[in-house]
């Protein structure tokens, strides 16, 4: 964001926007990029065979593993599925 900023002429002490200077130079939020990736990806998945290697890894569970404190991480099931729903 700051090299946006740059290019427009802008700094923070404009008190500008980011979406604002987004719209002005067409560039993309990262959070769209980052869903478009992911939701590429998981079409790439779709098509492989079931006995594909990233198929096999996406099923493999860790029997003694351990989570730390706090708020679980979200997985990359998660993930896919609120993209899918915002879409």
């Amino acid at each position: 964001m700051g090299m946006i900023r740059w290019i427009c002429g802008h700094t923070r002490l404009d008190k500008i926007r980011n979406e604002v200077i987004r719209g002005k130079i067409g560039v993309a939020s990262i959070e769209d990029k980052m869903r478009d990736v992911r939701l590429c990806w998981f079409g790439h998945l779709r098509r492989r065979p079931k006995n594909a290697l990233v198929m096999r890894c996406e099923t493999i569970e860790c029997l003694d593993f351990r989570r730390g404190r706090g708020r679980p991480k979200k997985s990359w099931n998660e993930f896919i599925r609120y993209d899918l729903r915002t879409l």
